[in-house]
């Protein structure tokens, strides 16, 4: 699991079947101090997450894999939406904003 700010969506007119409906968003993960490390990534969400929120994202393809079968070739899902974040010593800094 990971920490990933929501930049955006993506939509796809072709999918696999396993993804009909599925909502896509783009999410940059988060290092320890909320900046932005590596690549962005396409998440599944069922949650509602707006673009700007802070959320949790799972590594665990299971989640994926229960909702939409096994044969799907989801892995990433988000599994929070994040309202504050709290770091030892440090300060607290909000989870994300809405659209």
């Amino acid at each position: 699991m990971y920490l990933a700010r929501i930049d955006g969506t993506l939509v796809g007119t072709a999918k696999h079947e396993t993804l009909a409906g599925c909502r896509f968003l783009i999410g940059q993960r988060l290092d320890a101090d909320g900046g932005p490390t590596g690549e962005p990534q396409v998440i599944l969400d069922w949650m509602g997450a707006a673009r700007g929120a802070t959320v949790v994202v799972s590594t665990d393809g299971d989640v994926a894999r229960l909702r939409l079968g096994n044969t799907t070739p989801a892995r990433l899902t988000v599994a929070a939406i994040v309202d504050c974040v709290y770091r030892p010593g440090g300060n607290e800094r909000a989870g994300g904003s809405a659209e």
